[in-house]
């Protein structure tokens, strides 16, 4: 009983991040039917379309960073929590991108007009700059002990590796990760987006492992080896 009592702030604060979160989405989504129904306009739909996602995609992050910061009650939680909302992101944001990669990146290679391109860059920024600040006045309301106001929102290196490793391995997981795009496009949309779900929380799981690997055993081997012909 009273382990059970020594935990039940932390399961408080996890539900009620939890349903910041999802109220976050809820509004989201409300806003972006009733937008829909007013916007008549092709360029203000995309802005808008563009802005919300960026919106809710922002504040969701920076919540998950508070809950990466409690002790999570089992080792695969974070794995749940990512699977989840990464399946909750691809449901809702049908149509959007939320990355300006990849808007650069279909403007070069003739897939977007530089018009669209720029609206949906600029909704992508203030959507990331509205989030943060509104995310701020909610950790000022101190809902859980984790919130405050002098939060940073400075980035911070997840798998805790130098610079090159870490460019290494965000290169390897993008490649598999755009490499699985381009062969799940034949899928149906809602199978498809639980197998990007699936795969987001498998690389973020293998990371630390590959990263492990590939600087303990694969590249010294390799070394090895090139050096062994060399000398051969």
């Amino acid at each position: 009983m009273t382990a059970l009592q020594g935990l039940w702030p932390e399961v408080q604060d996890t539900c009620t991040s939890l349903g910041l979160m999802l109220s976050i989405v809820l509004f989201t989504a409300l806003a972006r039917v009733v937008l829909q129904r007013q916007m008549y306009r092709p360029m203000a739909h995309t802005f808008v379309l563009e802005f919300l996602a960026t919106f809710q995609l922002c504040c969701c992050t920076h919540e998950l960073q508070v809950l990466s910061e409690q002790e999570p009650a089992h080792p695969t939680w974070p794995l749940t929590l990512i699977y989840f909302f990464s399946l909750v992101h691809g449901l809702t944001l049908v149509g959007t991108s939320s990355n300006p990669c990849g808007v650069m990146m279909q403007m070069m290679l003739g897939g977007m007009s530089p018009e669209i391109g720029a609206t949906r860059l600029m909704a992508q920024l203030i959507g990331a700059l509205c989030s943060r600040y509104c995310i701020g006045v909610l950790w000022s309301l101190g809902l859980t002990r984790y919130h405050v106001s002098d939060r940073s929102f400075v980035c911070r290196n997840p798998i805790h590796v130098d610079l090159p490793k870490a460019i290494v391995i965000e290169a390897i997981c993008s490649f598999i990760f755009h490499s699985a795009l381009l062969h799940f496009q034949e899928v149906r949309t809602k199978l498809r987006i639980h197998l990007l779900a699936a795969l987001i929380t498998f690389l973020v799981y293998a990371g630390i492992l590959s990263m492990i690997l590939m600087f303990s055993f694969f590249l010294p081997w390799l070394y090895n080896n090139h050096t062994t012909n060399k000398k051969e």
